[in-house]
């Protein structure tokens, strides 16, 4: 029988809403809809979104953005049921999955009062969570639908490109696109997207912070995250304008049954009081499983 492949598909249960399957079973990771995303508009009339640290202008993608949602909504059946009403949908014709789960069975998220914990970053698709500090946000959508906190208000990037930058910025995805599975070279090989994304180049091409001008490394070191043993590497960055940042990759294995590496990029504006170094420190430290209300952090047991 056809497997269906990892992926988001719609959740018929919530209308507008898109949960993800693992591959086998239905997740309690899920977003809104790619049809129904709306793209914030700058009042330059440019779309910024800041994908790890960078901001990006995305008007020139949203309408092959649309085209490609589009298809993918086509491409689902829907499947009425002996009553008549709103049926089960798996994720594709063929599939063997079952029917999304119902808010009663899905996957439970840090709450307060039934609501998700605004003090409380959560990524289900890789099984952490993480403290949000005072004074920053966790944004719904981002251009790649990276998990993302980062500082509230947003200022004009230093140079010419005319994006818009957020002072800090923490985001947490699985490791794609490389053929690395130790933590330590994919934490190196990441830094240097990090870097580039959040002080280098926008989408477009253009310089932000006037491009970088040189990296020194600050940390490069083992440590235990979530209960598992993980690398992180922290570099400042000299830019052309501006202050200049620090940026950071994490890397772990997630607390999940794969145990697939899982990557959360810092970046933080130079010269900031609310960005001590520290912060990033207490950050890693604050990252645990979801469910997890122990110390499951930097310095506690690891895992086998």
């Amino acid at each position: 029988m056809h497997t269906t492949p990892p992926g988001w598909y719609p959740d018929v249960n919530v209308p507008g809403t898109e949960r993800w399957w693992d591959g086998a079973a239905w997740t309690g990771h899920t977003r809104t809809a790619a049809a129904t995303r709306p793209l914030p508009v700058a009042p330059t009339g440019r779309h910024p979104v800041r994908d790890g640290g960078r901001t990006t202008r995305i008007a020139a993608l949203a309408a092959a953005g649309l085209a490609v949602a589009a298809a993918a909504v086509t491409g689902i059946l829907v499947l009425g049921d002996d009553e008549g009403g709103v049926g089960r949908a798996g994720p594709a014709a063929g599939s063997s999955a079952p029917a999304a789960p119902t808010a009663s069975t899905a996957a439970p998220s840090p709450t307060t009062g039934g609501q998700e914990d605004p003090a409380v970053l959560v990524d289900q698709l890789n099984g952490v969570t993480i403290p949000v500090p005072d004074g920053w946000e966790k944004p719904e959508h981002t251009l790649d639908d990276a998990t993302t906190m980062r500082t509230a208000v947003s200022y004009s990037c230093p140079g010419d490109s005319g994006d818009f930058c957020y002072h800090g910025t923490v985001t947490v995805r699985t490791a794609s696109g490389t053929d690395l599975t130790e933590m330590k070279p994919i934490a190196e090989q990441d830094v240097e997207t990090a870097a580039d994304r959040a002080y280098g180049k926008d989408i477009a091409g253009d310089l932000i912070h006037g491009g970088i001008r040189s990296e020194k490394e600050l940390a490069s070191r083992s440590v235990t995250v979530a209960g598992r043993t993980g690398y992180l590497v922290r570099k400042q960055i000299t830019t052309g304008k501006g202050p200049g940042g620090y940026v950071q990759s994490l890397v772990f294995p997630s607390p999940l049954g794969s145990e697939t590496p899982v990557i959360v990029r810092f970046a933080f504006d130079a010269d900031r009081d609310e960005l001590p170094l520290s912060l990033m420190d207490s950050l890693t430290r604050g990252i645990r499983p979801i469910g997890d209300a122990t110390d499951g952090g930097v310095g506690s047991t690891v895992a086998p």
